[in-house]
């Protein structure tokens, strides 16, 4: 027993020890010095990511490729697409989910609205998808980003207009 613990003790002695150590000093404090100050640098990055997560998802689906627009989505994932909010839980139901929609969307701008991200589309044709009259539409959706994913896709109404009937939606 004592042999096992002396040996343990060693094998974190070297871990340890190669924390850190050697290499070019002009080097060790590079990763303090890369850290932003406590506070000051987060919400930028996470809004940095979150823009192109969405970039990310509209191009897929705006090119017809629903699976790599499904990819971007975490599980379980609410979605409410001028609906009340559904949870889907599954790669499959999100995946109908991008299939379902209509138009594709180019992004052109994105605001922070509260811990959603508030991201305005102009509406296009897309492959598998029949916007139609939705064509050159304005629609904006609330995103809420966990983990570098869409943990919550809300359609939100435009400025000035009721909620959406059964027109085209993003």
């Amino acid at each position: 027993m004592p042999r096992r613990l002396v040996s343990l003790a060693l094998v974190l002695a070297a871990v340890l020890g190669g924390c850190g150590g050697g290499g070019d000093e002009g080097t060790a404090g590079l990763a303090q010095e890369q850290d932003p100050p406590r506070g000051q640098q987060a919400q930028p990055d996470r809004e940095l990511l979150g823009r192109a997560v969405i970039q990310g998802w509209s191009e897929a689906l705006l090119g017809g490729d629903v699976e790599k627009a499904t990819s971007f989505f975490a599980l379980p994932v609410t979605v409410s697409n001028g609906t009340p909010p559904v949870t889907l839980r599954t790669r499959a139901q999100v995946q109908l989910f991008n299939r379902t929609l209509p138009c594709g969307a180019r992004l052109t701008g994105v605001r922070r609205r509260g811990r959603y991200l508030e991201a305005s589309f102009r509406l296009t044709e897309r492959p598998g998808g029949q916007c139609g009259q939705g064509v050159g539409g304005a629609a904006r959706t609330a995103f809420l980003i966990r983990g570098g994913r869409i943990a919550e896709w809300r359609r939100v109404p435009e400025a000035g207009s009721a909620p959406p009937a059964a027109g085209p939606e993003v």
